[in-house]
């Protein structure tokens, strides 16, 4: 399973952005999947998850409320729409995927990252 993000960008202080990420590859074998953040000087952290089928979904306490993540399985694409960003949102963000690689075992994907700046 392969990764791009695409949508980051520089951004004013309560503006909205969205993010997206494409997979690739094995598709069908993916699980579950998320966005994690990872700011200068700071540990990569989790942003938000989602399930295989869109209806489980967890976020950090620092972007609920404010980001929104969904999938469309048919267009392998997941999506990350955050609204009223602040300055400490600056980070770059990375997709995520749990994807089966067999019947008991699963591995992680990452994709490059994407860099969201917000500042006015």
């Amino acid at each position: 399973v392969q990764l791009a993000e695409s949508g980051g960008g520089l951004v004013q202080p309560g503006r909205s952005l969205r993010l997206s990420c494409s997979a690739s590859g094995n598709i069908f074998s993916i699980n579950i999947m998320g966005w994690y953040r990872q700011a200068p000087g700071k540990q990569r952290e989790l942003v938000a998850t989602i399930s295989s089928g869109g209806g489980r979904v967890n976020y950090s306490d620092s972007v609920k409320g404010r980001f929104t993540i969904s999938r469309k399985n048919g267009e392998n694409t997941m999506y990350l729409q955050m609204n009223s960003l602040k300055p400490e949102d600056t980070a770059v963000y990375y997709c995520n995927a749990v994807y089966w690689v067999s019947s008991y075992e699963t591995v992680e994907a990452w994709g490059q990252g994407t860099l969201v700046t917000v500042s006015s």
